[in-house]
């Protein structure tokens, strides 16, 4: 009859076994190999798709220009922060006043860190870019973060109002001469 074993050494000899299972499968997974990997077709891994909530930012407009820029899309109510290498750093939707630009190249031609609406609401982050029929147009967020302004009775307004963190991250992009391309 065999000897028989220590418990301590059953133990040792279950733990050390474990170890080295985990130390293979460890290398494994390192190496982008599972133990079913010769037979099993390869999977996407998590990071390589969205989530099914995540939603792919739409498109920069086709004839919006090259180079650093803001696009601001009249019928998507959409702006663009794109940089020089044509990447998009930022994109986001806004409530436009009733009065728009024509669709064109325009500049930022001065900013104002805040002032009053003409829909009496504080604002800040003011960038001016076009004038139409008297009234100036500019982009715009609300101090206290408010979303849309409330439709305007009867008064023209040029204002193209945004969350506000949204009109940080334009404050900062767009400095006088940042080029403002208007599109349909």
């Amino acid at each position: 009859m065999p000897a028989r074993l220590p418990s301590w050494a059953w133990v040792t000899g279950l733990t050390v076994g474990a170890i080295a299972a985990v130390t293979v499968l460890g290398v494994r997974a390192d190496q982008g190999t599972h133990p079913t990997a010769a037979s099993a077709e390869p999977k996407p891994t998590a990071s390589a798709q969205p989530t099914p909530t995540a939603s792919v930012p739409p498109r920069v407009p086709d004839g919006s220009g090259t180079g650093r820029r803001i696009v601001y899309s009249l019928g998507e109510k959409r702006v663009w922060l794109v940089d020089a290498s044509e990447a998009t750093r930022r994109t986001f939707t806004v409530w436009p006043g009733s009065v728009s630009p024509d669709p064109g190249s325009y500049a930022v031609s001065s900013r104002n860190p805040g002032t009053t609406g003409s829909d009496g609401v504080q604002i800040e982050h003011i960038l001016y870019f076009a004038a139409k029929s008297g009234v100036s147009v500019a982009f715009s967020n609300a101090v206290d973060g408010a979303s849309p302004p409330p439709p305007a009775s009867g008064t023209s307004t040029g204002g193209v109002r945004m969350r506000k963190a949204d009109g940080t991250a334009l404050w900062t992009f767009g400095t006088v001469g940042t080029t403002v391309t208007v599109v349909r």
